[in-house]
């Protein structure tokens, strides 16, 4: 009797198998997208967001739209067998759509600390049915988290924390400033600086006064906001920033976004290389 359920058991976790083999996965965050590579199934992706472009088999997936809205109809017609969001990042009449298709619909929720970090990475795999590797994946990067916090904590020793003012652009237009419990407010904690904005949370529209006032070190960019703004000697004639510490010293850090935003398997990637730019900064002029 007991050989018969081996038997039934064996045959249940190779269906298992053969079933999570078959997934079609959308994902909607580039955090989402990199942390399924980081659990070896990208070959299950089938489409993605315009913000994952990382790694490079990714970025040559189809996009569900061609911004970060997207609609019911426009993933449904690549036919996942899961959708997987951050959450918030999709309207509940959409999500409710997907699932009354027979889709399954997942949303995780990002949260920006080194514990967050390895929550969400478990939570993906859990929602993909690989806890085992999300296991493993979550031991390798707590490994390369502990590494990389002890060398930006030995190589800060003695020096005063860089103010850094992370400034959002989509052009001169559309520009604001991350405040108090914004991801980029961890971000520059976690690699050794200190948010020059203090007097608000998340995230607020840029001004010269806030600029000025908050007389930051290092202002800090992502790749397309720095582009959008023209490059460096653009971003240093802006109103007021000659003023400002950073200006004077023409410390403009352009930084990849996909990797700064990423809370998951590549956050020790992310620190190392901000810290390595605040340093450069620094000793720059």
């Amino acid at each position: 009797m007991s050989r018969f359920y081996v038997i039934i058991l064996c045959f249940v976790m190779q269906i298992g198998g053969w079933a999570r083999a078959q997934q079609r996965i959308i994902t909607l965050n580039s955090s989402l997208t990199e942390t399924i590579y980081g659990l070896g199934i990208g070959e299950r992706m089938i489409a993605t967001d315009v913000t994952s472009i990382s790694p490079k088999a990714a970025a040559a997936l189809p996009r569900v739209s061609k911004n970060r809205s997207v609609s019911a109809e426009g993933l449904l017609s690549f036919k996942p067998s899961i959708v997987i969001a951050n959450e918030g990042d999709v309207s509940k009449s959409v999500i409710q759509q997907i699932r009354a298709a027979g889709v399954k619909f997942v949303s995780i929720k990002p949260n920006y600390s080194v514990p967050g970090a390895l929550r969400y990475i478990q939570e993906v795999a859990d929602a993909v049915g690989e806890s085992a590797a999300g296991k493993n994946l979550v031991s390798r990067t707590k490994v390369s988290l502990d590494h990389t916090m002890e060398l930006v904590k030995k190589e800060n020793q003695g020096k005063a924390a860089p103010k850094v003012l992370f400034l959002y652009a989509r052009g001169t237009g559309t520009m604001s400033v991350a405040g108090k419990g914004s991801s980029l407010d961890a971000m520059i904690n976690l690699a050794g600086g200190k948010n020059a904005v203090q007097e608000f949370s998340d995230f607020k529209p840029y001004t010269t006064e806030a600029l000025v006032q908050a007389n930051p070190d290092i202002v800090l960019l992502f790749d397309f906001g720095a582009s959008s703004l023209g490059g460096q000697d653009a971003i240093l004639k802006l109103p007021g920033m000659r003023i400002t510490n950073a200006g004077k010293n023409e410390r403009i850090l352009v930084m990849n976004a996909s990797l700064l935003v990423n809370f998951s398997n590549r956050l020790p990637d992310a620190i190392l290389a901000l810290h390595r730019g605040f340093g450069e900064m620094m000793d720059s002029k």
